[in-house]
């Protein structure tokens, strides 16, 4: 990427340490609920020189803290292509964990609709698809204290953080926004994507299924893979070299 590239105006929202010009394709990485783009800040190196790694900063997190997290995940998608656009000179693909894959999911739909240059894949990490119902009552509106009761057993914030009391007060806002992007979004109709999809879950996720996992099959009309990795709703941390290896050979071959 040379000088004038879109990451001069959209540094923001893409968070890579430098243009590797030497990449054959991207990886956009979406986080999960309250997660920033640092989650993704190893894989840069670790990944491989062939894919450059762009975790994607979404509003209301790390350095954009002082901006309102989204709501509306459909409007969220629809940002976050604005910001992708630039970027699709090269094959790409999208990975998402927990939340971030459910945007995944939904920035695949809306590339689709629009005829947009599609992912060369979709990774999904560790959520139900969105046509199947949620095992879990919505809890985005509960007062603070039974809000955080609910994230504590739904295993989906590390516990480092929930364990932090006052960088829990300041991350309220955002995982309380993110909660309620998911709880509310409705896919409406759907089709299948015509991308390939490939699924990750963690065996111990008390969370998501790997039977739920499985359901992610009927969206889409191409090809399908599932991996499986011990550990739990963030088996991404424990078993991040075995994912990383997937990932690798997915892309590349």
């Amino acid at each position: 990427m040379t000088t004038g590239s879109p990451r001069s105006t959209h540094g923001r929202w893409i968070h890579a340490p430098r243009a590797n010009v030497h990449a054959t394709m991207r990886l956009f990485c979406l986080p999960f609920a309250g997660g920033g783009a640092s989650a993704y800040r190893t894989w840069t190196t670790e990944l491989a020189p062939q894919i450059e790694v762009c975790p994607v900063q979404l509003p209301g997190r790390e350095e954009r803290f002082n901006e309102p997290a989204h709501t509306d995940l459909r409007a969220l998608a629809s940002m976050v292509i604005t910001q992708l656009q630039p970027y699709f000179d090269k094959p790409y693909a999208l990975f998402g964990h927990s939340m971030g894959a459910l945007l995944s999911y939904e920035v695949s739909r809306q590339l689709e609709a629009q005829g947009a240059p599609m992912p060369v894949r979709t990774l999904l990490s560790a959520y139900v698809p969105p046509h199947r119902p949620s095992r879990w009552s919505p809890i985005h509106h509960l007062p603070d204290d039974a809000f955080l009761d609910e994230i504590r057993q739904l295993e989906g914030t590390p516990a480092a953080v929930l364990q932090h009391e006052e960088l829990m007060q300041f991350l309220m806002p955002t995982l309380r926004a993110d909660f309620e992007a998911c709880e509310t979004y409705n896919s409406g109709q759907w089709s299948p994507l015509s991308c390939p999809l490939t699924i990750y879950g963690g065996l111990d996720d008390g969370e998501v299924s790997e039977e739920e996992l499985a359901a992610w099959q009927v969206h889409t009309s191409s090809d399908f893979r599932l991996r499986m990795y011990a550990g739990n709703h963030f088996y991404l941390h424990t078993a991040r070299e075995a994912l990383l290896a997937d990932i690798r050979h997915t892309l590349l071959g």
